[in-house]
């Protein structure tokens, strides 16, 4: 019997992996944005060698893109001149080689991880491969998703296959149902927190149960891109009518959507498969999750207390942070709030925050950014009306991209400030030196903005509007 990984995984297969040799991979989507791709083109150039599949190959632009608009001359603010050369250096190289780029004015163009599902380019069971990370993100269409370096991005830009050893399998199993105002984002806190930044390192995990299923595309989407911050190469979650009925009709679907479908219902692991490792989670136990240290696995229930620490490094992370073991996690002096992401940018992620700021103002000494995640999630949140609420809370909107997840656009805190981010990962210095960052989701950020300190979503969203 087999599991859901194994089904993809064959699918993909173009030579079995042997004692001396890794398996060979055939790639169906690789993803390519303007920070990791210059050196792989450079190597191409020099070999003497062409992309092998321009039309599986789509690229954007998003990590050093200004979310601030043109100024008066025409031009973008960008931070540094290396960040507009990363941009008309991905353009060069997409022009010479084919390759369909999502540029600036394009209405399709958006961060990296939110593009393929929008377009229908990402599907069940394919593999998905980009220069960054969290390309787990994908999986949760029942994807085989994950990040690889700038040798590899240039081995498939020429190959269209990647070297790879077969991972283990971890299955994460969500018993029971969510509480209200618990969401996707608090459930990857949560597996990052009990798993721990290396719990999962080997394995690619699938996440079941009644909470996932209970999740839309957004929520898987976010469920798997947090996979690797446990350490996992991947996540997954097995395709069913909430995966089919987001993919109908987009751009990239297959022609015979009918068809496809009959193929993709068998991608799911069978009753009897046996997996590697397994957890089982409560997911009725869970409560909204912010982190309290620097790394994403020092995480704790917002209604608890920060813990002692485990080791001399969580330790000073704690000192870094400005926070004791034993103080209540709520409640911390927040400068700074960031709503947007690879991993809550899309629109139900500001359907939410909008949700607790609607009627609000966001406190007098807190400055909060809302970025959209894609160009396609910034019209259906203006149509929507979500800017204006933004707008009359007090916050910031601005343009997508990846903004303030990792601060080289010039989106960043100032040192010793606390940042209450919905991105994936609090390190020291993601979101510019000496900052101090708190991941938590949507709402919560919301709800610490308008507090000016860590606070509990669920009184705000008592009586909220779906």
């Amino acid at each position: 019997m087999r599991t859901l990984f194994d089904k993809v995984w064959a699918r993909n297969l173009v030579r079995a992996e042997a004692e001396d040799m890794p398996a060979i991979l055939h790639i169906g989507l690789h993803l390519v944005h303007e920070v990791t791709s210059p050196q792989a083109f450079s190597v191409l150039r020099e070999r003497g060698l062409n992309v092998r599949r321009p039309d599986l190959t789509l690229a954007t632009i998003d990590h050093s893109v200004p979310t601030l608009p043109a100024g008066p001359d025409g031009r973008l603010p960008y931070v540094t001149p290396q960040a507009e050369r990363q941009v008309e250096t991905l353009r060069a190289n997409c022009r010479e080689h084919g390759i369909e780029l999502l540029d600036l004015g394009d209405e399709r163009r958006g961060i990296v991880h939110l593009i393929g599902p929008e377009l229908g380019r990402t599907q069940p069971g394919m593999t998905v491969v980009c220069g960054d990370s969290h390309t787990s993100t994908h999986g949760a269409f029942g994807a085989l998703a994950f990040g690889i370096g700038t040798t590899e991005v240039g081995h498939v830009l020429a190959t269209q296959c990647l070297f790879q050893r077969r991972p283990k399998t971890m299955r994460v199993l969500f018993e029971g149902a969510l509480q209200p105002g618990v969401t996707a984002k608090d459930m990857a806190l949560a597996v990052i927190a009990k798993l721990g930044m290396e719990g999962g390192t080997g394995h690619v995990l699938e996440y079941q149960g009644e909470a996932v299923r209970g999740l839309s595309m957004e929520g898987r989407m976010t469920l798997c891109n947090l996979s690797i911050e446990a350490g996992a190469r991947a996540g997954m979650v097995a395709p069913d009518e909430t995966t089919f009925d987001y993919l109908r009709g987009r751009p990239g679907a297959p022609a015979d959507f009918e068809a496809a479908m009959a193929e993709w219902r068998a991608l799911r692991s069978d009753e009897d498969a046996a997996f590697d490792a397994e957890v089982v989670i409560d997911a009725a136990a869970i409560s909204p999750m912010v982190t309290f240290g620097v790394s994403p696995d020092e995480a704790a229930s917002i209604a608890g207390a920060v813990p002692e620490p485990a080791n001399d490094s969580q330790a000073a992370g704690l000192t870094y942070m400005g926070v004791r073991a034993g103080e209540p996690v709520a409640g911390l002096k927040v400068a700074r709030v960031f709503v947007g992401s690879c991993t809550n940018g899309r629109i139900e992620d500001l359907r939410a925050a909008a949700a607790v700021l609607r009627g609000r103002r966001v406190a007098e000494d807190v400055t909060a950014l809302v970025v959209p995640g894609s160009e396609a999630v910034k019209r259906q949140a203006e149509a929507e009306g979500l800017h204006e609420v933004f707008l009359a809370a007090g916050a910031q909107w601005r343009e997508p991209g990846c903004s303030m997840c990792i601060a080289m656009n010039g989106d960043k805190g100032a040192p010793g400030e606390v940042v209450v981010s919905t991105s994936n990962r609090n390190f020291r210095g993601r979101q510019g030196e000496g900052v101090r960052t708190v991941l938590a989701s949507p709402a919560t950020a919301a709800a610490s903005a308008v507090e000016g300190r860590i606070a509990d979503p669920r009184p705000y969203l008592k009586g909220a509007a779906a």
